[in-house]
């Protein structure tokens, strides 16, 4: 399979990007100066491209390499992918689904723990010599919150099988009620919003979903309340976060995802309630290398006309 195009859209794992040039003829798009003159010279030649959460392949890369077959992406999320294009023209789309569900539930805890609980400032007190000179100020107990979820999936369930070993009662929103879930529905997010304590995004970014987190939302979980982001950061009306924090009519947030990453707004740095991350939801070793042994094993099953692995289209 030497002789096979495939397109990196950017720099995202070096263990794939070590596999993808042993197997393939592969191409770092990222590197190339002028990329539309890159694609027709070598639009006869690439048949894969493969993708993440912040570069895929979008409706114009797909009509300049006509002979593109794959899509495989190094994420779970697929907004950064034509798919009805894809559709159209007959190109399969592939994810990595399940081996990072883990990583991202712990993480989501994780958040909820670092604001009710304060951890990073507490340790900014501790290093900063200030504990020499009295007591850190109390903060806020996460056992027994009430925690709801929007979009109650793979990783939304267990974000919420995680919180409930913490007696916290679930709620959730999602596209359709699952009669088959114990937990609570609410038919809109305002609702779930104004019922819970700790309220996190956990769906697919769609047009539908983005900009969900409103200023309505954000209202009715209220001064007491938290917002945890380990979606996608447009998922989130990002100046009305950030005036709701400032102003403090929202209680806190942990974010792992901005609207503009690696852009972050300077207002949130100043600021004891919130925690901020550079979108490390499935950033450990294990589950990195999981993800990137899944992309290969999809563009070789499809090269080698087996069936996908994860596909999505």
């Amino acid at each position: 399979m030497e002789s096979i195009g495939v397109l990196m859209a950017c720099p995202m794992n070096p263990y794939l990007e070590q596999e993808l040039d042993k197997r393939f003829t592969l191409h770092r798009f990222w590197k190339v100066p002028d990329k539309s003159t890159f694609l027709t010279s070598h639009s006869n030649s690439i048949r894969a491209v493969v993708g993440n959460a912040s570069a895929g392949a979008d409706s114009q890369m797909i009509e300049a390499l006509p002979k593109l077959e794959i899509v495989a992406s190094f994420s779970v999320g697929l907004d950064k992918i034509d798919l009805a294009k894809c559709k159209e023209k007959g190109i399969r789309v592939t994810n990595t689904p399940d081996v990072l569900t883990e990583d991202v539930a712990d993480l989501a805890i994780g958040l909820m723990l670092a604001v009710l609980r304060k951890l990073c400032e507490s340790d900014r007190y501790v290093r900063s010599g200030k504990w020499k000179i009295g007591n850190y100020s109390l903060t806020t107990k996460f056992t027994g919150k009430r925690v709801g979820i929007i979009g109650l999936g793979r990783i939304g369930m267990a974000i919420a099988k995680r919180a409930e070993a913490f007696s916290c009662p679930i709620s959730y929103h999602s596209r359709t009620e699952k009669p088959e879930i114990k937990y609570k529905y609410y038919p809109s997010v305002v609702e779930l919003a104004a019922n819970c304590d700790i309220l996190v995004v956990a769906c697919s970014l769609t047009e539908e979903t983005r900009h969900i987190i409103n200023r309505k939302v954000i209202d009715a979980l209220g001064a007491k309340g938290v917002l945890i982001n380990i979606g996608r950061g447009p998922h989130v009306d990002e100046p009305e976060l950030v005036s709701a924090l400032v102003e403090r009519r929202l209680g806190g947030a942990g974010l792992d995802v901005f609207e503009h990453e690696p852009e972050v707004p300077e207002e949130l740095f100043g600021l004891d309630n919130v925690v901020l991350l550079p979108h490390v939801g499935s950033g450990t070793v294990e589950t990195r290398k999981a993800m990137a042994d899944l992309v290969l094993g999809n563009l070789e099953a499809h090269f080698l006309k087996k069936p996908l692995l994860t596909p999505v289209v």
